[in-house]
């Protein structure tokens, strides 16, 4: 039997008592069948990873006993995901998707074309946890409320370099943009449907940080150029670079 992992706020130590909440008390119980004496996995972002004992577990609540600890805190690669404000269900996959490819933050933007313009933060920020929790991450990403792409911008940190889907084809492939740059924070920017308008590209060429790049000969839906460009960022300048098999 695999060992569930949940995403806890309070902080682990050896020895302590964590009380769960009900929704989570309620997951363990009806729909993963766990019992007193099973084992789970838990992690806050900032302690590791720990292996737990179920200590109580009834109606609703429920008690884990904290053993050892599996993982040591590691942290994520400085990348980022400006994300367009998407149809609700769309929005909410490439949220759980790029919390598996790695992103540390995802920023809701709005720009020129955006067709919707309101998120349920809380809502996306639960199920990065969830995704986290299932791909073995040790952190959730932080996923902030929407916000016009302007605003973003006009409080960008310039040492963080933006790597923006180019969909008019008029710049290097995404390999090219990229290539010989030095180490440090990402971001990754792809514009909603129907994409970004003339004048927003040419003002985004026009700073400093940002690179403008095709993302290849097809037009691709604005989740799934989100999730290229993450996975081209990863490949080369994340850490998928540094990952091996022991």
């Amino acid at each position: 039997m695999s060992l569930i992992r949940l995403h806890v706020a309070d902080a682990l130590a050896q020895g302590a008592t964590l009380t769960l909440g009900e929704a989570q008390a309620r997951y363990l119980a009806a729909v993963m069948r766990r019992s007193v004496g099973d084992a789970v996995l838990v992690f806050n972002g900032r302690d590791g990873e720990w292996q737990a004992a179920i200590a109580t577990l009834a109606k609703g609540r429920a008690t884990l006993a904290i053993g050892h600890r599996t993982r040591a805190q590691t942290s994520s690669p400085d990348l980022w995901l400006l994300a367009p404000v998407l149809k609700r269900e769309t929005l909410e996959w490439m949220v759980e998707k790029a919390t598996e490819l790695g992103a540390a933050r995802i920023l809701a933007v709005t720009t020129e074309r955006s067709a919707v313009t309101r998120t349920n933060p809380e809502r996306l920020t639960a199920i990065a946890a969830e995704a986290a929790e299932q791909c073995e991450r040790l952190d959730v990403p932080v996923v902030d409320a929407p916000q016009p792409l302007a605003t973003v911008l006009a409080g960008w940190n310039p040492d963080r370099r933006l790597v923006v889907g180019d969909e008019r084809g008029r710049s290097p492939p995404i390999a090219d943009a990229i290539a010989g740059e030095a180490p440090g924070p990402w971001a990754v920017l792809v514009g909603p449907e129907g994409g970004f308008t003339a004048r927003e590209l040419d003002g985004l060429r026009k700073l400093p940080f940002c690179r403008l790049a095709s993302l290849g000969p097809r037009i691709l839906r604005a989740e799934t150029a989100a999730l290229s460009a993450l996975a081209v960022l990863q490949a080369l300048a994340g850490d998928w670079r540094d990952h091996h098999l022991a």
